[in-house]
């Protein structure tokens, strides 16, 4: 079955200029497309819920993309810490569906 989950192809521009290309299929292309839609707004569970957001950010970050952790703190009834993920490098998906 995994042979039938469509990939995409992004280009990449890390903060220090560095360019690669990445191709991403299931949960971490998910996550990229959710942190490209987010911009500088960022991503959490609470707005993009997902079971394992600190999984796929150690994946991307393993795949060479840059991306800020931001400790959000919550101060209501429900008070304590969460993370919010921002996609410092430039990305862009330029074939949808590729190798």
């Amino acid at each position: 079955m995994t042979g039938n989950i469509p990939k995409s192809l992004y280009i990449v521009t890390n903060p220090s200029g560095e360019s690669f290309t990445l191709t991403l299929k299931g949960r971490n292309k998910w996550a990229m497309e959710a942190l490209i839609s987010a911009g500088k707004q960022g991503c959490t569970s609470i707005n993009q819920p997902a079971p394992r957001w600190s999984a796929y950010i150690h994946n991307l970050r393993t795949f060479g993309v840059a991306i800020k952790t931001v400790i959000d703190r919550q101060g209501d009834t429900f008070a304590g810490n969460h993370a919010r993920y921002v996609l410092l490098a430039e990305a862009a998906i330029i074939l949808i569906g590729g190798a």
